[in-house]
């Protein structure tokens, strides 16, 4: 089942349901003005399925033109980014260097993010605003040094980002990337949270990017150096992950850094991800107005 956090336009209320595709067609339900919360709160009560009851029999009284998609988990603690993990992306580096022997780890905050079929935003600071499309796990489950084994039973569902990267400025300093990576609304998640249970294999998802229609990413999770399991597995060693925390796992190569010369996104562009079986996330780009 898939749940959406949205704005209602009409009368901006911000508010959750639950997505219905048909015929090519997106309705919405509206279950947070009558429950209350918000989609993590669901996720740290263990109360999924609860959740996925009242939306089997919940209206969808909303189509997508009513709304403005917002990102997921509107309470999320933490928003951790894995770099260079798929395998072609980092052999896209040329650089000769071996396989890393541990994941590249950096942090995003959410004022960085906006929703799906929203703006992305370059800033007047740089015009190297750069795409890359990621699948991204939502904690379920939180914990403590949780054994690989079990990792997967911690996620409780996937969703997609768009992680905009101002190139230029995640070189700023020796050894971070954080300046580049958290312009705010630089970058998109959503559509929406696809629960873990329709998820048959996390080796085996694809994910695709494309640009104006052109396709610039594609590949498989089945080429991930560190997979879904390790990942969570690696990052709770160091951190607490809690429910609703979004890890997002990387991205595949042919970024438009990466091009000669360089393909970076301006305004007009419009960015698709698509992966998973969650659906394509969509943005267009605009300039900062001051």
């Amino acid at each position: 089942m898939k749940f959406s956090t949205y704005k209602i336009k009409k009368s901006g209320i911000i508010t959750y349901g639950s997505v219905r595709e048909e015929d090519g067609k997106i309705t919405l339900s509206d279950i947070g003005r009558a429950k209350g919360g918000d989609l993590r709160e669901w996720i740290e009560e263990g109360a999924m399925d609860e959740l996925k009851g009242i939306a089997a029999t919940a209206a969808h009284i909303y189509n997508e033109e009513d709304i403005e998609y917002m990102v997921p988990i509107q309470s999320a603690e933490k928003i951790v980014c894995i770099g260079v993990n798929y395998a072609k992306r980092n052999a896209e580096y040329k650089d000769n260097s071996e396989a890393p022997k541990y994941p590249s780890v950096f942090l995003r905050y959410l004022d960085s993010f906006t929703g799906h079929n929203e703006n992305m935003i370059r800033p007047p600071e740089s015009d190297k605003l750069d795409y890359e499309g990621e699948i991204v796990i939502i904690i379920g489950k939180g914990g403590r040094r949780i054994p690989k084994e079990n990792a997967l039973d911690h996620i409780a569902g996937l969703t997609l980002m768009n992680e905009g990267t101002l190139r230029d400025w995640v070189r700023h300093a020796k050894f971070n990337v954080t300046q580049g990576k958290n312009f705010d609304k630089s970058g998109i998640i959503g559509p929406w949270m696809m629960t873990a249970d329709e998820v048959e294999d996390y080796t085996n998802l694809s994910i695709q990017t494309r640009v104006n229609g052109e396709v610039r990413q594609n590949d498989n999770t089945s080429n991930l150096m560190f997979p879904f399991d390790y990942i969570i597995s690696y990052l709770s060693t160091f951190m607490t992950l809690k429910p609703g925390d979004m890890i997002s796992t990387g991205t595949p190569n042919g970024a438009g850094a990466r091009f000669e010369p360089p393909k970076y996104l301006v305004p007009g562009d419009i960015v698709e991800v698509e992966a998973a079986g969650i659906g394509i996330l969509r943005n267009g780009v605009q300039d900062e107005i001051l």
